[in-house]
């Protein structure tokens, strides 16, 4: 098993133990007082980091250039090669 598999069973399991050894019911207060067991809060908020931390450490999307390659022009010269007159008078 590598490393990651083993982190990930044991945050699964830390998780589960966490969760489950809080479930009695705690006064919550958002625009009013209710009664929520403390699992679902701590769940929403685990799913909510999960979720965020998603979000923050994905890769940021590389910005495509797209532009031509500058070709320098070359005008060819006169005389490009280095023979001599009578070598090529002996090719023509």
């Amino acid at each position: 098993m590598s490393g990651k598999t083993i982190f990930v069973i044991v945050a699964s399991v830390l998780v589960t133990i966490v969760l489950m050894n809080n479930t009695e019911e705690i006064d919550f207060w958002l625009f009013g007082a209710t009664k929520i067991p403390k699992l679902v809060i701590l769940g929403t908020m685990l799913g909510l980091g999960f979720v965020i931390g998603l979000i923050a450490g994905r890769p940021k999307k590389k910005e495509v250039v797209t532009q031509e390659p500058k070709f320098e022009v070359i005008e060819p010269s006169e005389k490009t090669t280095n023979l001599t007159d009578e070598d090529r008078d002996y090719i023509n």
